[in-house]
C-alpha cells in the first residue's frame, strides 16, 4: 500500500495550454510537502510541461488516447487501484458529469478543479472553483456528499511564491520595467504585437522582459525581434523564476490565466489580454474590481492600442497604487495547502465558502 499518494489528471497542448497543469503542480507540491506522494497520469503533454514535472520529481504515467475519446476515466480508476491513491484529481474542460460518475462509482475520492460549472450533475467528493466568478448558485445540480471550495481563497499558486507572501512592492512615479506574458504556448501569436507595441510607448530607459513558455513554437521569430530591438528587452523561456520577475517589474501586459494570481499576490499593476474564451470572465471581474485592467481579445487589439494603454498605466502612480492594493486583497498564497489540508482531513470542510 502506497499511502498518501495523490493521482492528478491533467494535459498540456499548444492549443489547450498549459494552465491546467501548471496550477495541479501547486497542488502537487503542496500534497508533497504534507508528506504525500503526486503522481500526473497524462494523454497529452508538451515536451517542457514534462521536463518540468520530471524535474520536480513526479512520476508521468502516459494513458492512452484522449480524455473525449472513450476510456479515458476507466484507465484512470485502474491505474488509482493500482497506485493506492487516497484521492485523484481532475482538471480539465474535458471531465464531464459522466467522468466524474466513473471515477466515483470505482470508489474513488475525486476532487475536480472548474472554472464554469458546466460538468453537472456534479459527483466528485471536492470541487474547487478558484475565480472570483465562483458561485454556490453555479453547482445547485450537485451530489449531497459533493462539497465546494470556491473563490481566491483556494488560488493553487506554486511554492516559489511562497516565500514571497508580505512582500512589500515599491510604486516609482513613472514606470519604466515591463513583463510580457501571453501564456504557456500563445497559439495567437500575440506575445509578439505587444513586443512590437513597446516601440511606441513614449518613455525613456523601458525595461522589457518576456516570458513565454516552453510550449511556445515561435521562439525564433520573437528572437528576431529582441534583435531588432534598439532598447532593453529581455527573452525568457519556461522560467522557473516567475516570481523573481513579477517582483522585479513595475506592470505587466498578460494573458488572463493562472498568471492573474501570481500578478495579484504579488501586487503587479497588469493589463489583461483574455487569449482564449474561456479567459474572458475572469478578465473582466478582475477589470470591474479595479484589480487590473482588460484590454480584449487579440483579435481585437493593435500594437498602437496596447502602447497607448501600457503608456498610460506607466506614467500614472495612481492607477498603478490603485490596481495593486486591490489586487493583493485577493490572494493570500497560500490556497494549495489549504487545498490539501482539507483534503488531508487536517482542516473542517467548514471552510468551503469563500468569496472575497
Amino acid at each position: 500500500m502506497e499511502e498518501g499518494t495523490l493521482l492528478i489528471r491533467a494535459d498540456a497542448t499548444v492549443a489547450m495550454g498549459t494552465g491546467h497543469v501548471m496550477r495541479c503542480l501547486a497542488l502537487a507540491q503542496a500534497w508533497q510537502d504534507g508528506g504525500g506522494r503526486a503522481i500526473f497520469a497524462m494523454a497529452e503533454t508538451t515536451p517542457a510541461v514534462r521536463a518540468r514535472l520530471q524535474s520536480e520529481g513526479f512520476e508521468i504515467v502516459p494513458l492512452r488516447g484522449s480524455a473525449d475519446a472513450g476510456g479515458d476515466a476507466t484507465q484512470l480508476a485502474l491505474l488509482a487501484r493500482e497506485r493506492s491513491a487516497e484521492w485523484v484529481a481532475v482538471d480539465g474542460y474535458q471531465f464531464d458529469a459522466a467522468y466524474q460518475r466513473e471515477l466515483k462509482t470505482a470508489g474513488i475520492q475525486v476532487l475536480l478543479v472548474d472554472d464554469n460549472g458546466r460538468a453537472a450533475p456534479y459527483s466528485a467528493d471536492l470541487v474547487l472553483n478558484q475565480n472570483l466568478h465562483a458561485t454556490e448558485q453555479m453547482y445547485e445540480r450537485r451530489e449531497p456528499h459533493t462539497r465546494l471550495l470556491l473563490g481566491t481563497r483556494f488560488c493553487l499558486l506554486r511554492r516559489e511564491f511562497t516565500s514571497w507572501k508580505g512582500w512589500n512592492r515599491a510604486l516609482p512615479p513613472i514606470g519604466r520595467k515591463v513583463l510580457i506574458t501571453m501564456g504557456g504556448s500563445d497559439p495567437d501569436r500575440f506575445t509578439e504585437v505587444v513586443m512590437q507595441s513597446l516601440r511606441l510607448v513614449k518613455i525613456e530607459e523601458l525595461e522589457a522582459t518576456v516570458v513565454v513558455g516552453g510550449s511556445n513554437p515561435h521562439w525564433a521569430s520573437l528572437e528576431r525581434v529582441v534583435s531588432e530591438f534598439s532598447g532593453t528587452l529581455q527573452l525568457f523561456r519556461d522560467t522557473s523564476d516567475m516570481a523573481e520577475l513579477i517582483a522585479h517589474a513595475d506592470a505587466a501586459v498578460s494573458a488572463a490565466g493562472t498568471t492573474c494570481w501570481e500578478m495579484c499576490l504579488l501586487g503587479l499593476p497588469a493589463l489583461l489580454i483574455s487569449v482564449a474564451e474561456n479567459q474572458r470572465a475572469l478578465a473582466q471581474e478582475l477589470n470591474d474590481r479595479g484589480c487590473a485592467i482588460h484590454l480584449g481579445k487579440p483579435q481585437d487589439l493593435s500594437a498602437e492600442q496596447v502602447a497607448s494603454q501600457l503608456e498610460r498605466l506607466l506614467n500614472s502612480s495612481e492607477i498603478r497604487y490603485s490596481l495593486s492594493q486591490r489586487a493583493r486583497q485577493l490572494v493570500d498564497g497560500t490556497g494549495a495547502q489549504r487545498v490539501t489540508s482539507i483534503m488531508q482531513k487536517r482542516n473542517p470542510v467548514s471552510e468551503q465558502f469563500e468569496h472575497l
